[in-house]
């Protein structure tokens, strides 16, 4: 089941949105990780088990659709548009695909040390030091990533992107998530 935060969470309808929506559930989890890190040293305990669980299930197979999202589709996509406000924007699309590519090694650590720990094996100083800090960077590296897209590159694409591109990014990301388009954007900023 998809994790909603708030009321007012985003349709396929604006896609920019729901990628911004993916944003919050990567804050959260990264927060559940940041809890762990903490922890960490210390016997796991049942609540403790299974939010790392969860947030690690996310990063597994949620985040990486988030990104081809933006790399498959939405970027692309932008790149295609001769607009000086998107040529200026250019160079922080090749920081943020960057990113996605730093951040992989990361969450593998991130993964191995945090599958360990919830096997109930101890952790070594060194494998604990190593979970901490590969945590603290991307939990870093993403409140930068998540701002340049929030504050910039979507809203950019929601205002310049044509309706006909703004819907086939929607069914990519369905298709992506193996969930019909169920809303006709037919209609939607025609």
């Amino acid at each position: 089941m998809p994790v909603q935060i708030g009321a007012n969470a985003h349709t396929f309808t604006n896609p920019t949105g729901l990628l911004s929506d993916c944003h919050r559930r990567v804050e959260m989890f990264l927060g559940i990780l940041e809890e762990v890190a903490v922890r960490i040293d210390r016997p796991i305990t049942k609540d403790t088990g299974r939010g790392l669980e969860t947030a690690l299930r996310y990063f597994e197979r949620a985040a990486p659709k988030h990104t081809a999202d933006e790399e498959e589709s939405l970027f692309p996509r932008l790149r295609q548009i001769d607009n000086p406000e998107i040529q200026s924007a250019l160079s922080r699309l090749e920081k943020l695909e960057e990113d996605h590519r730093w951040a992989a090694p990361l969450h593998s650590e991130v993964e191995r040390l945090g599958t360990q720990y919830l096997s109930g094996a101890e952790l070594s100083d060194t494998e604990i030091a190593t979970f901490r800090d590969s945590v603290a960077r991307l939990a870093c590296m993403y409140k930068q990533h998540i701002g340049i897209e929030d504050e910039l590159i979507f809203p950019l694409a929601a205002r310049l992107l044509p309706w006909v591109e703004k819907r086939a990014i929607a069914q990519e990301m369905a298709a992506r998530r193996k969930v019909p388009l169920v809303v006709d954007m037919a209609g939607v900023n025609p």
